[in-house]
């Protein structure tokens, strides 16, 4: 059911429908800004990728890397974003968390974290 980074084939469609109709203006600005071009280290970002049975922000294959943007709904399920959270890491995943508000209003401070967040990973793996 599993491969290649634990995609989840079965969630392909909704994770389509979450890309096009529910992104949220904190995953655009980042997305737009920053992952789409390829800005850190060169390094291909995913958008609203099914892994397991979850779906995740963002996520990149070459360093099973995920970037999770909390908003609002996040503030009200705690418990199941700490389920979720261990059972990706289980996976082998490492997983960064920015508020909404982090991505809104400090673009610049986020962009160092990744990069340094990247480059961290990057020396670990090669």
């Amino acid at each position: 059911m599993f491969s290649h980074n634990y995609y989840n084939k079965n969630l392909k469609e909704f994770a389509r429908e979450l890309r096009t109709e529910s992104v949220s203006k904190a995953e655009k600005r980042i997305w737009k800004a920053i992952l789409s071009k390829k800005q850190l280290d060169g390094c291909r970002f995913l958008r609203q990728r099914p892994i397991d049975n979850f779906i995740v922000d963002f996520f990149c294959p070459e360093l099973a890397l995920i970037i999770e943007i909390d908003g609002n709904s996040h503030f009200h399920k705690p418990e199941y974003d700490f389920y979720r959270q261990e059972k990706l890491k289980a996976l082998g995943f490492e997983i960064i968390r920015f508020t909404e508000g982090e991505v809104i209003q400090n673009l610049g401070a986020v962009y160092v974290q990744l990069t340094h967040i990247v480059y961290c990973l990057k020396e670990q793996k090669f």
